[in-house]
């Protein structure tokens, strides 16, 4: 892509266009070439819209509350991006990214832009990459953006990292609510929706999920619990009016600058170790990483003489048979180097 047609891209994308949109987040997606001018100029133009994550086990009926919440937030007049994250599979490396099909009620609504994505896998996956698509989003005028992700791992942490406020769904069938206090899930949620409130157990779900609230400790608010049913779009209207609470909150407290500085803080720390791991992994000759982990595998070296060794702390020096064994630790061989240093001056 030539410099004019990556401005050109990045002109349309801002302005909107859905192809030009879509075109410019796969190439940050991707990394591509091109891919940081369109970062540079949208991060600049950044920071108007809501950022809003929604988290929750597999099954809680995230697509279906976060369909009916564009719809309630389409209904108030805002413009709104969806971000749909499905984790990577650490075999195939495929993810089924099958949300656009769940949230088929919004295809036609110009005002609706919904992009499915996969973590990859990589460290820190899902908040940098996520937050470099909403940074697109937000420069091209999305006043909300959703953001959907399976609450397994470490991404419903990310999430948080990422959003402005965070729901946590879950739903009444036995074990949610330890589940949820297992998960950590009490510790980043700014309100939690116990969806599917028409099964039996509803009720007791969100007492527990209350009750668990109550031993939160330094928070300056406690998140509300709210039912609802969004297949049936009960409730939908209550959960948009918690999240523009907890703005205002926010916003009047300071709370929504510290948390985006925190974000960018962090955003910042990935970056560079990607980066960083990126650069030493390929000055890492391919036969000395296999000889390692052989080392390793015959219990020559330990894991940690292993990483000393490739990060040049602590390089091998051959034995006495030909094998590679590990150096000797910095002290000694500053010791050893004394005295062989001070022996050649004793033999001159």
């Amino acid at each position: 892509m030539t410099p004019s047609d990556s401005d050109d891209l990045l002109r349309r994308a801002l302005r909107g266009e859905r192809v030009a949109l879509a075109r410019a987040i796969s190439l940050v997606e991707n990394e591509a070439p091109g891919a940081i001018p369109v970062l540079d100029a949208a991060f600049a133009v950044s920071g108007a819209a809501f950022r809003i994550g929604i988290t929750g086990p597999p099954g809680a009926g995230k697509s279906t509350l976060v369909t009916r919440l564009a719809q309630e937030y389409r209904r108030r007049g805002d413009t709104v991006a969806i971000v749909a994250v499905d984790p990577t599979s650490p075999f195939t490396g495929g993810a089924l990214l099958g949300d656009r099909v769940r949230m088929g009620e919004l295809s036609g609504d110009d005002g609706v832009f919904i992009r499915s994505m996969a973590t990859r896998g990589s460290m820190g996956g899902l908040a940098v990459h996520t937050a470099q698509v909403c940074d697109v989003l937000d420069a091209a005028h999305f006043s909300r953006i959703l953001i959907e992700t399976v609450g397994v791992g470490q991404s419903e942490l990310e999430v948080a990292q990422t959003a402005d406020s965070t729901a946590v769904v879950l739903v009444p069938e036995s074990g949610d609510g330890v589940q949820a206090m297992k998960a950590g899930l009490m510790e980043i949620g700014d309100l939690f929706v116990v969806n599917k409130a028409d099964r039996e157990g509803a009720d007791r779900a969100a007492f527990a999920v209350k009750a668990a609230l109550e031993l939160r400790s330094g928070a300056d608010r406690t998140p509300p619990v709210l039912l609802t049913t969004a297949s049936l779009g009960e409730g939908v209207h209550e959960v948009v009016e918690a999240f523009e609470e907890h703005l205002e909150h926010l916003q009047r407290h300071g709370g929504l600058e510290r948390r985006r500085r925190a974000r960018l803080e962090q955003r910042l720390n990935d970056l560079l170790r990607e980066r960083l791991w990126g650069e030493f992994r390929a000055r890492v000759p391919h036969r000395q990483w296999q000889t390692s982990i052989e080392g390793m595998m015959e219990h020559r070296l330990t894991p940690h003489q292993a990483a000393d060794r490739l990060a040049g702390l602590t390089p091998a020096t051959p034995s006495r048979n030909g094998e590679s064994t590990p150096g000797a630790p910095h002290g000694d061989r500053g010791r050893r180097g004394r005295s062989r240093a001070s022996g050649a001056r004793s033999g001159r």
